[in-house]
């Protein structure tokens, strides 16, 4: 039985990036990703490229690795000529201009690009601290005294230094202790217990391929991803690796569900345990969520007011759906708090996997 995807399942993907790509504030990718549909339909490079992929395209974000590819080249400074004419680099960027360029690189460097391929993106988005933040501030204010924290899917580390970072909003803002400034459009009410004080006495993260940030190449690569006609968020990128780096941020190479049970097992007899993530529950198959939230939920049964553990999440809308979510955008993602002991369930706010805009729940 033949389960690779056909040709009008991988053109469906490339035109649905293209609209995501737009509808998050990059014009120059959502063109991007339709001129790779348009060449895929004509059998140009990118079909070539793309021809017999293994897997799902959309769950393997096969777009964004072709564009990746093309921004390393960029960055690196290996394609000169298509160095030259892209965001960022041109005083402006024309896809016409471009994509002759870019669908030569890929013919001239396709051993190369199928390599750079056979790695999933990897973005790192430090902007979805913002949407974490509110759970956060809530449980200090819960919980005052030390916190210790397990991050889940971290591929490089950045959002571990999420209480070093500084955030504004058009209506309100919370001092940091770093150059990394989080912003957003924030619709509603501001967080509650944006004075609380956050007192992290540990860290620890974990993701089946870290990204380590002290090696330039990683960190480059890392940067790859991001879309290149953003510059502020390349630059809040920059800042967060910087950042990373100077604070020895470390990520466990390790399956997150086996991680996660060990961690919990050891965890402080003192002292509140917040296990978070973002933008990673789609990753792991079905089995290993499962065991996940089966490990919170045992250590949650064993959780007291002295050692309370915490289930903060930022995730997509469909992890959330029940009938009390009727009318919820299924392309939303939503901020989740669960607190042990009592059980108390928050769902603070939705927003999008980038978080331009933040609305309450």
């Amino acid at each position: 039985m033949n389960d690779r995807p056909s040709t009008e399942d991988i053109l469906k993907h490339f035109r649905e990036q293209a609209v995501f790509c737009a509808a998050l504030g990059s014009p120059f990718m959502g063109a991007l990703c339709d001129r790779m549909a348009q060449d895929i339909e004509t059998g140009g490079a990118a079909a070539k490229l793309v021809a017999g992929w293994p897997g799902d395209p959309r769950r393997d974000a096969l777009s964004l690795r072709i564009a990746g590819y093309l921004h390393h080249s960029v960055l690196t400074g290996a394609a000169a000529a298509l160095s030259a004419a892209y965001p960022g680099r041109a005083a402006e960027w024309s896809i016409d201009r471009i994509w002759p360029l870019a669908s030569d690189w890929l013919a001239a460097t396709d051993r190369e690009a199928r390599e750079f391929i056979t790695s999933p993106p990897q973005t790192n988005e430090v902007r979805r601290s913002i949407a974490l933040l509110p759970g956060f501030l809530h449980l200090a204010a819960q919980f005052p005294g030390p916190m210790h924290v397990l991050e889940l899917g971290a591929s490089a580390g950045l959002n571990q230094n999420w209480d070093r970072f500084g955030y504004r909003t058009n209506s309100w803002s919370r001092a940091g202790s770093s150059p990394v400034e989080i912003d957003t459009v924030w619709n509603g009410p501001a967080p509650e217990h944006l004075d609380a004080r956050i007192e992290v006495a540990s860290r620890a993260a974990c993701d089946q391929n870290p990204v380590n940030v002290s090696d330039p190449g990683m960190a480059l690569r890392l940067k790859s991803y991001a879309w290149p006609d953003q510059p502020a968020r390349l630059n809040r990128l920059d800042r967060a690796i910087a950042l990373a780096d100077a604070t020895g941020v470390q990520v466990e190479k390790a399956d997150a569900a086996d991680w996660l049970e060990a961690r919990l097992a050891v965890r402080p007899q003192a002292g509140l345990t917040v296990v978070y993530h973002s933008v990673f529950l789609q990753y792991p198959p079905a089995e290993v969520r499962r065991a996940l939230i089966a490990s919170l939920e045992t250590e949650g049964a064993k959780a007291t007011p002295a050692r309370p553990l915490a289930w903060l999440s930022f995730e997509p809308a469909a992890f959330f759906q029940g009938p009390d979510q009727v009318g919820i955008n299924p392309n939303d993602f939503i901020t989740f708090l669960k607190v042990w002991p009592g059980g108390g369930e928050h769902r603070l706010l939705r927003s999008d996997g980038h978080v331009t805009q933040v609305t309450p729940a």
